[in-house]
C-alpha cells in the first residue's frame, strides 16, 4: 500500500468522542485531493480513561500534489 500521509484523531472525553466522525469528515471534504487508502479504529482503556482513535491513511488522488491539514 502506498501512502504519503497519516492523520490521527483521537478524544477521550465521553463528549469530543461523540464527535470525532465529524472531525473526520470535515478533514475529509477539505481534502478532496488526498485519497483514504486505509483506516483504523481503536479503543484503549484504563480504569478512568477511553479513548477512540482513527487513524487515516491517504495519498494525492490522481496524481495531485500533497496538501494535508
Amino acid at each position: 500500500m502506498y501512502v504519503t500521509g497519516v492523520k490521527v484523531f483521537s478524544a477521550t472525553k465521553a463528549k469530543e468522542r461523540e464527535g470525532l466522525g465529524e472531525q473526520v469528515t470535515k478533514w475529509i471534504r477539505a481534502n478532496p485531493d488526498q485519497e483514504i487508502v486505509d483506516s483504523i479504529v481503536t479503543q484503549s482503556s484504563d480504569s478512568e480513561f477511553h479513548c477512540l482513535t482513527i487513524t487515516l491513511f491517504f495519498r494525492p488522488r490522481n496524481g495531485s500534489g500533497s496538501r494535508q491539514s
